[in-house]
């Protein structure tokens, strides 16, 4: 089966949902961009109310979910078994700890799904993407 693929919303559409988020979705890009070099940007159906999400990938490997919302950004990311270890000996919030601990785990990993809405959420979101492309 072929994934379907959607065509990526315009930037004043973005812009309009978003709303002041438009900046913090604009730095979690640069700043996974920033990390990897290159990163494609990917848009895919979803039930959210935008009715779509924006997966950044790199090399085929998706880092993180981006879900823009009124006025926020929502953040997904799917951690392995490894990976979610070294999170739960991390400084990262307890609250973030917690969401991990109460995922199921799945083949693929854990997911959680959180709002960031400030510099603090971006470091967490930050610290997720590397502790997930941390090498073995």
């Amino acid at each position: 089966m072929i994934p379907m693929r959607t065509k990526a919303p315009s930037k004043e559409d973005l812009a309009s949902e978003l709303g002041a988020a438009e900046d913090i979705w604009n730095a979690i890009i640069a700043l996974v961009t920033k990390k990897f070099g290159s990163i494609d940007q990917e848009w895919k159906p979803s039930k959210a109310s935008f009715g779509q999400i924006c997966l950044l990938r790199h090399k085929k490997r998706t880092l993180l979910y981006l879900t823009p919302d009124k006025e926020m950004v929502r953040v997904a990311i799917v951690l392995g078994e490894r990976a979610v270890v070294l999170v739960l000996a991390s400084e990262l919030p307890e609250g973030i700890k917690t969401l991990i601990r109460e995922a199921r785990p799945y083949a693929e990993g854990r997911g959680i799904r959180f709002p960031v809405s400030s510099a603090a959420d971006m470091l967490v979101v930050s610290d997720l993407v590397v502790i997930k492309t941390t090498p073995r």
